[in-house]
């Protein structure tokens, strides 16, 4: 075997003998490896597309807002009064202080103390002996005195008589008739003292001066009064019943009672001056009474009804408020003087106004506007002007009618469009001044 060369299977090339190396069949058989390629893989997309589309999640519904609570009232036409309102006070119409006009001891306090009295009611006795004495000098002067007249006014006579037959001298004559006069001039005097005592006298007597309620009495019975205004004890007396109420200032007399007139009663208040000109004009300068009403300021219960017919002739500087004062019957004595209350003057009425409760206001860049509801439980802003407040209501003058459905309460979460549901039992109120 030796010398033998080696058979190969390999050409000359050193290719596979019997392989087809023709480069036409080795490009078309790459060509189908890579079309099948991308076959595959646009099949495995397709797979993966339809198995995304068929088991993805389902897209979340979209729900619509829920709906705002909130309290609704209906727009109303009412009669609004018109109205200011001021802090006042009940007064007596007439308050007296009962003073002894003369000194000396009190015998007597012929009243009830909170009772009503008449005038000419006597209410007090003070001792009228000195009085009575006094009167009766006086008169005795008097009488003595109208008698030294009559006999100089004779003697005048007789002495123009002699002169006439120039018996005596025209110096006596002159000097007689001076007599005569300043003898008219004691009868004078006299009947003057007569006067003052008989005055002195009926002081005696304290009566009341005007109708009224008579309050705490100021003095006991037995006590001495001044008319200078100092009180003393008697000795076996009690004590006033106040004694530093019944010590009145040295210019007036000892207080026995004070008489309050309640029936009328004056309420008085301010106002500030800009409402003044307002109640000026439409008073008519005050000849024409406004009503007025007083309410009481610890539960608002009304205590009265009156008319304002009084304003002070001046404006405070140091307030620039007015003092006015009403008018009250009070037959019904449910006002009592001191007494503080709340006041109510009407100006006027605006008839058939459209009403809505201050809650429904609101104030936003542009002025007042409220939320008006629709039909369909959706609001809307709607600008409206505001004539007039008063209490809790707001009289509309534009942007909203009578039926007109608006919101009082919720409205900081509203806003145009939003769906509303009624938290009230009602879903409409009605509004009152």
């Amino acid at each position: 075997m030796a010398g033998r060369l080696p058979i190969s299977i390999f050409g000359a090339s050193g290719t596979l003998a019997g392989t087809n190396t023709d480069p036409v069949v080795e490009h078309a058989r790459m060509t189908a490896q890579w079309r099948n390629r991308i076959l595959a893989g646009l099949g495995a997309v397709a797979v993966a597309l339809v198995a995304w589309v068929v088991f993805r999640p389902a897209p979340a519904k979209t729900l619509p807002p829920p709906a705002i609570p909130v309290t609704l009232a209906t727009a109303t036409s009412l009669d609004v009064p018109v109205s200011i309102s001021a802090l006042g006070a009940a007064q007596a119409w007439t308050s007296v202080s009962v003073l002894a006009q003369v000194s000396g001891k009190l015998l007597s306090v012929n009243f009830t103390e909170g009772s009503n009295v008449k005038a000419g009611q006597i209410l007090a006795q003070i001792d009228p002996s000195p009085y009575r004495a006094a009167l009766m000098q006086a008169e005795g002067a008097l009488k003595r005195d109208q008698a030294l007249l009559a006999n100089a006014r004779i003697d005048l006579a007789r002495y123009r008589a002699l002169k006439t037959q120039n018996a005596i001298s025209d110096q006596q004559v002159a000097t007689q008739a001076a007599l005569v006069q300043q003898d008219e001039g004691t009868v004078l005097i006299d009947q003057g003292a007569v006067a003052a005592a008989n005055v002195n006298l009926g002081w005696c007597t304290i009566t009341s001066p005007v109708d009224g309620r008579a309050g705490v009495r100021l003095v006991d019975a037995g006590n001495l009064v001044s008319a200078s205004g100092s009180v003393s004890n008697t000795p076996n007396t009690a004590a006033p019943t106040n004694a530093s109420s019944a010590t009145s200032s040295s210019s007036g007399g000892s207080s026995i009672v004070v008489i309050n007139q309640i029936e009328p009663m004056a309420v008085t208040f301010t106002v500030p001056e800009g409402d003044f000109q307002r109640l000026l004009s439409l008073s008519d300068g005050f000849r024409k009474p406004l009503k007025t009403d007083a309410l009481s300021q610890e539960t608002g219960t009304p205590l009265g009804s009156g008319e304002l017919s009084i304003a002070d002739n001046r404006i405070d500087p140091s307030t620039g408020s007015v003092e006015l004062k009403a008018r009250f019957a009070n037959t019904d004595h449910k006002l009592w003087p001191g007494e503080f209350l709340n006041i109510q003057l009407t100006l006027q009425v605006l008839h058939h106004a459209t009403a809505i409760p201050v809650t429904a206001v609101n104030q936003g860049p542009s002025g007042s506007f409220a939320y008006v509801v629709d039909a369909g439980r959706k609001v809307s802003a709607r600008p409206i002007t505001v004539t007039w407040t008063q209490g809790t209501t707001a009289v509309i003058g534009s942007g909203v009618r009578p039926g007109d459905v608006v919101v009082t309460d919720g409205q900081m979460i509203l806003k145009p469009g939003s769906l509303i549901r009624t938290i009230s039992s009602a879903s409409a109120r009605r509004s009152h001044p």
